[in-house]
This record gives structure tokens, sequence and C-alpha cells, in this order.
């Protein structure tokens, strides 16, 4: 399992690329923020996820191996439980989560990119100066 890609995954770099294109600027694996979201944004308080279908066992896509089952019920379980910590944790400091599934990603960035536009607040732009027109 250590040659399985945790970070820079496709999926969360399709989501990085979309919502940067929307001017949205965020850190990535901020680990002074508990969980270590995929993009977070401290002033927004805003931590994003996007959450690998097997091992987040996804309601929609997720099916159980056929092969060492104990194994990796513990394993999923526990996956679950830590991610449900954490996110409670978020909430309770005051940060808005947002989660996304690898389907979804692969489905539509964008619309992924639309859930976290509408997280960080669709008035202002964080991370840098307001945008000027020309002139």
């Amino acid at each position: 399992m250590s040659a399985i890609r945790s970070v820079n995954t496709r999926p969360e770099l399709a989501v990085r690329r979309a919502v940067w294109a929307r001017g949205l600027r965020y850190r990535i694996h901020d680990r002074s923020v508990p969980g270590t979201p995929d993009l977070s944004n401290r002033s927004r308080r805003v931590a994003v996820f996007v959450d690998g279908c097997f091992w987040h066992a996804c309601p929609r896509c997720y099916r159980e191996p056929r092969t060492n089952v104990g194994f990796w019920r513990a394993k999923i379980s526990r996956n679950r439980a830590r991610r449900a910590k954490v996110r409670r944790m978020l909430r309770i400091d005051g940060w808005l989560v947002v989660q996304a599934w690898e389907h979804e990603v692969r489905r539509s960035p964008e619309r992924v990119a639309d859930r976290v536009e509408a997280a960080f607040g669709a008035a202002g732009r964080p991370g840098g100066a307001a945008r000027r027109g020309p002139g």
C-alpha cells in the first residue's frame, strides 16, 4: 500500500486546476489544519477533501474486496471513523468542510469547483488583492 498515492491524485489535481482557474487561492496539504485537507484557506476557514471512493467507502461506488475481507473491513472502517472525527473537529472549530468523492470529480470537476467557490464566498477573492478592471 505504500505505492498507493495519497496526495496529488488525478481527482485532486483536477479540483485544484478548476478552483485555481476561478481565481480562488488556497494552500495544499496544510499540516497546520486538522486532517491535512487537500485544499484549505485558513482566512476563510474552508477545508476541501477529495476522497477516493475505495479508500473512504463511497456509498455509491464502494465494493468490498473478495480477499482478505477482515483486513479490508477494519481498514476501511478506521478510515471512515478518522474522516468523521476530523471533519467534526473542523466544524466545531468553525471551519466549513467541502467533501468531494472521486466519482464526482471524474464526472465534473467544475461542479465540485462550484461547491468550493460557494464555500469561499462568491463576494470576495481570498488570498490576494481585489481584481481591478483595465485602466
